[in-house]
């Protein structure tokens, strides 16, 4: 007998050499039922995975993220195996799970249409319905190559000839169908009892555009129906919501063929833009920072020193200056180091907190650029706090309390995840221990939830990472607090302590936004480009009944305007009606509306966006009104 621990910290004694899908059959019917994979002794592992010896054991269900993820690994696989059944010839490359469900890059002679889709699409439900076991074999590598070859998979080749010496090569049987594929995955086909195809792109062998272009399909899977249905719900809701197109409609910002991945700013866009910016200083000052600015273009030497050139140059742009190579910055941290530099400091001046709206290029590939989600030139809001050893604990639950006040003004629910050093870290094993220690410690003391991203963390340090849940319940990872010790080393900072030596600061990189440009994108689409009143573009429509009305309107708007609120004045010879419903498509917070009446009695009649009709009202009340709802940053 052998004592497995559950995640709740109980203890089982079951029989040695058991696969965990029978441990989980005997701790629960249902569970076993809804098991998706496993995690043992912390790490990842398949269902079919025997248990020999006394170890720690957690059953994944579709509940939890790596389990969606073995779940929708197996949809990729029943992709690909009704892609073969009804189009032999074509050839097999990736299908991995994503955040979103699954796709599988696959080389055909023809790209596929619509109608090959729906076919696609009913021959996976077929495979559902047939209940395929998923069964899990390994081969030597001879073998393994052999039988891709005879399967007349080339790329299967490929990527077995890629894999280490010494890696063990695993493929998955479903039914009449083999794949090459490391796992985890479902039991049976059977599980994925409600899925949908998405849609297809044209994706490049390896990201390389140098190489072919192979069809991307894209699908998803669920066990309940219902939870499809309300996902593609939710998709449409999102279609709704694309920032691109509302970027467009509200002339807020665009992308153009001109410059691929490098957003234009229009007026309007530039209000919402400004006032982030205004927020992000007001709130910095209050929390002890102090603003910077640092140069967008530095020499290559700086670059090394940094340990960028070895670890992010394939990303960053390069330019040529007086016969010496100089960087495009991807990163505002470097500038940072040498601001820091410029003089020496004192125990007495740390902790020390600096911020920068810096501006930073990053080279993406063409098919990843997104709207402003994905762009290869945004503005970090970047913070760096130099500080000792004992004041982590205290500048790390600071930033943690500064980010939750950023994410509650605009409505923001959030999850959080320690994501630890990667294999490329530069530091020693103690630092790696020492500053994930710090920030698990914080998070811990502070009884925050966390789950743990192993490997995710920068090449200089692990982080907390912030992941923010809209309206329609997408999320997205923005905000993030870094721990490093080797900036600080390899920059060759330091500060004079009490005992009058030097010594080396700690340092946190720190960002709440993210970047302006893709924080803007995720606004808009979570108020759907109805921004609340103190980012709205524009904030009052003022909207004569008559060309008679028109003096009336134009003293609202210079009293309106002189108090600080952003009006437009609408003179044109159309109907009321039509104003309005403009007005309503701009997303314009408040009308107002003024006649013979208003005129008389000083007053204006107020239309809200949020609340439709709220009639009359003294110019000095509605104004006292929308001032509170601006200091407030209320989100109606």
């Amino acid at each position: 007998m052998i004592s497995i621990t559950l995640k709740d910290q109980s203890v089982r004694q079951v029989e040695a050499g058991q696969p965990v899908i029978a441990i989980a059959k005997a701790i629960s019917p249902a569970l076993a039922k809804e098991a998706c994979a496993a995690k043992l002794n912390g790490e990842l592992c398949d269902l079919r995975t025997v248990v020999d010896a006394d170890c720690t054991l957690e059953i994944l269900t579709f509940e939890d993220a790596q389990g969606k993820h073995a779940f929708w690994h197996t949809g990729s696989h029943v992709l690909a195996q009704a892609v073969k059944r009804l189009f032999p010839e074509a050839k097999l490359t990736i299908g991995p799970a994503i955040d979103n469900g699954f796709y599988y890059d696959i080389d055909t002679p023809e790209p596929f249409t619509g109608e090959d889709l729906e076919k696609i699409e009913e021959e996976m439900r077929k495979i559902v319905k047939e209940d395929l076991p998923l069964e899990r074999f390994v081969l030597p590598r001879g073998e393994a190559i052999a039988l891709a070859q005879q399967m007349e998979e080339p790329y299967k080749v490929i990527l077995i000839e890629e894999l280490p010496e010494g890696e063990e090569i695993s493929f998955y049987r479903q039914g009449d169908f083999t794949d090459l594929c490391a796992g985890p995955h479902l039991m049976r086909t059977g599980a994925l009892r409600a899925l949908k195809l998405l849609n297809v792109t044209g994706a490049y062998w390896k990201a390389d555009a140098n190489n072919k272009m192979l069809q991307r399909v894209y699908g998803i899977a669920f066990p309940k129906k219902q939870q499809l249905d309300d996902y593609l719900t939710m998709l449409e809701e999102a279609k709704r919501r694309d920032h691109r197109r509302l970027g467009r409609e509200l002339d807020l910002f665009a992308l153009f063929d001109e410059g691929p991945g490098f957003p234009f700013f229009f007026p309007k866009g530039m209000v919402i833009r400004n006032e982030l910016e205004n927020y992000w200083r007001d709130l910095h000052r209050k929390w002890g920072y102090e603003e910077i600015k640092t140069p967008m273009i530095l020499n290559e030497e700086l670059w090394h020193r940094s340990g960028h050139w070895d670890h992010y140059k394939e990303n960053m742009y390069f330019t040529t200056i007086d016969d010496g190579t100089y960087a495009i910055k991807p990163m505002n941290c470097p500038g940072g180091m040498l601001a820091y530099k410029r003089r020496m400091w004192s125990y007495k001046d740390l902790p020390m907190r600096v911020g920068e709206l810096g501006l930073v290029h990053r080279h993406e590939l063409s098919g990843a650029l997104h709207g402003l989600m994905r762009v290869r030139c945004f503005t970090q809001d970047d913070a760096h706090i130099f500080m000792t050893e004992e004041q982590i604990p205290q500048e790390i639950a600071g930033v943690i309390e500064l980010i939750d006040s950023v994410y509650k003004v605009f409505g923001f629910e959030y999850h959080v995840e320690l994501s630890t050093c990667p294999e490329d870290f530069i530091g020693t094993e103690e630092m790696r221990r020492t500053s994930e220690d710090a920030l698990r410690s914080v998070m811990e003391q502070r009884g925050m939830d966390y789950v743990v991203n192993p490997g995710d963390g920068a090449f200089y340090g692990p982080k907390i990472d912030f992941h923010l849940k809209d309206c329609i319940g997408r999320t997205w990872q923005c905000g993030t607090i870094q721990l490093d010790y080797q900036m600080p080393e390899r920059f060759d900072l330091t500060y004079v302590g009490a005992d009058g030596e030097k010594h080396r600061p700690v340092m946190i990189h720190r960002v709440a936004f993210g970047s302006i440009e893709r924080f803007i994108g995720i606004l808009t689409e979570h108020f759907a480009g109805a921004f609340p009143a103190w980012l709205a573009p524009v904030q009052v429509k003022i909207i004569p009944i008559a060309d008679r009305h028109h003096d009336y309107a134009a003293q609202l708007e210079e009293r309106l305007t002189s108090a600080g609120f952003r009006v437009e004045n609408d003179l044109r010879s159309e109907k009321m009606g039509l104003k309005i419903r403009e007005a309503q498509l701009a997303k314009i917070p408040y009308m107002l509306v003024v006649g013979d009446r208003e005129a008389e009695q000083g007053e204006v009649s107020v239309r809200s966006r949020a609340g439709g009709d709220l009639g009359a009202m003294k110019v000095d009340d509605f104004a006292a009104m929308l001032r509170e709802e601006i200091d407030t940053k209320s989100i109606k």
